[in-house]
């Protein structure tokens, strides 16, 4: 009878940067529990936005992707359809961010990165009801 192996856990559908991480514990010290929400455009473009935790009243469809520095991160289930596909990866650079978000009068920006997913983290996140 052949070993049968586990299914490896599906990969994080989001991660964020030593940078991006360091920066999240300021933002925690500072303001408490907070909470990321990829924005799809308008006002703010397409940014990973903070918010104290409390402050932005989540749809009933919007899709959490995961947590960052402990806090969790959303997304609206059009712009997941969009970005299912691919890992978003947190990171910060310098500049002055979305009006709304918490690091904007910082002089840094949080900003969204992305890998695609291979074949085989798609099948992963597929077998988990992720995708």
């Amino acid at each position: 009878m052949a070993d049968i192996l586990p299914m490896a856990d599906p990969p994080p559908q989001v991660t964020a940067t030593p940078a991006a991480l360091r920066l999240i514990e300021d933002l925690k010290a500072a303001h408490g529990p907070i909470l990321f929400y990829q924005s799809g455009g308008c006002c703010e473009g397409s940014a990973p936005i903070c918010f104290p935790d409390g402050e932005f009243r989540l749809g009933s469809r919007d899709v959490k992707l995961g947590q960052i520095g402990g806090a969790p991160f959303y997304i609206s289930a059009q712009q997941f359809e969009y970005w299912k596909h691919t890992q978003l990866v947190i990171d910060v650079v310098p500049g002055f961010g979305a009006a709304f978000s918490l690091e904007g009068p910082g002089g840094l920006q949080f900003l969204t990165r992305s890998n695609l997913f291979t074949a085989e983290e798609i099948a992963r996140l597929h077998d988990a009801g992720r995708i």
